[in-house]
């Protein structure tokens, strides 16, 4: 990345960092995914329960690799139990110690805007888990909530379900066309604004472009 560029948008992420932080959300600025990694190995305790939600931003920033590796207990989907059962990892993620995802988008002025389809995600994010991370890319900072609406529906929800291969017609048309299809990923929105325990949420942002 050219380091102009790069210095423009380490300010801008500073900028949002203190708004987070204004409304009781830990906010750390880190300049790669290597010090993404570092950080996160130092934070979190061997043998933590830690579950999560779908996310192309865990996957491609390491994240996923690192939870994988059996420090920790971590609730993936797919997981069985010793007979071979599937285990229920939407609900276990409710008594984890841990909770990793990303964000829809992030606003400069600090809040969290996330958009379900099942309801697991959002939901854990806003109860339950001990601890929630959020990982978030340059490309989820928006100027406010509007643009933060406007960009689920032209990027994050027609890719999302393109990669899940839904039948809506956002996956066809490359938008949202406020469908009603049993195929609808739009289906519950949660806006983070303030938080009572200033320890829960704990957001990581970095200066290149992850997920959608």
């Amino acid at each position: 990345m050219d380091k102009n560029v790069m210095a423009a948008r380490m300010a801008t992420l500073a900028r949002v960092a203190k708004a987070l932080e204004e409304n009781r959300m830990e906010a750390h600025v880190v300049e790669s995914r290597e010090a993404l990694l570092e950080a996160l190995e130092k934070m979190l305790p061997k043998g933590a329960s830690i579950a999560s939600g779908g996310s192309m931003t865990l996957a491609e920033t390491g994240v996923n690799g690192l939870l994988q590796r059996g420090d920790y207990d971590f609730y993936f989907r797919g997981r069985t139990d010793e007979k071979g059962e599937p285990v229920d990892v939407y609900r276990a993620a409710f008594s984890c110690d841990w909770y990793f995802s990303s964000s829809n988008a992030i606003t400069e002025d600090g809040c969290l805007y996330n958009v379900d389809g099942n309801a697991n995600r959002v939901a854990a994010l806003c109860f339950g888990p001990r601890k929630v991370v959020i990982i978030a890319g340059y490309n989820k900072i928006v100027r406010n909530l509007h643009a933060a609406a406007e960009r689920v529906r032209a990027i994050a929800a027609p890719a999302n379900c393109i990669r899940l291969e839904r039948k809506t017609p956002c996956a066809v048309t490359g938008r949202c066309m406020d469908c009603k299809s049993p195929d609808h990923i739009c289906c519950d929105t949660v806006i983070h604004r303030f938080q009572r325990d200033p320890e829960r949420i704990k957001v990581f942002l970095l200066p290149e472009d992850f997920g959608y």
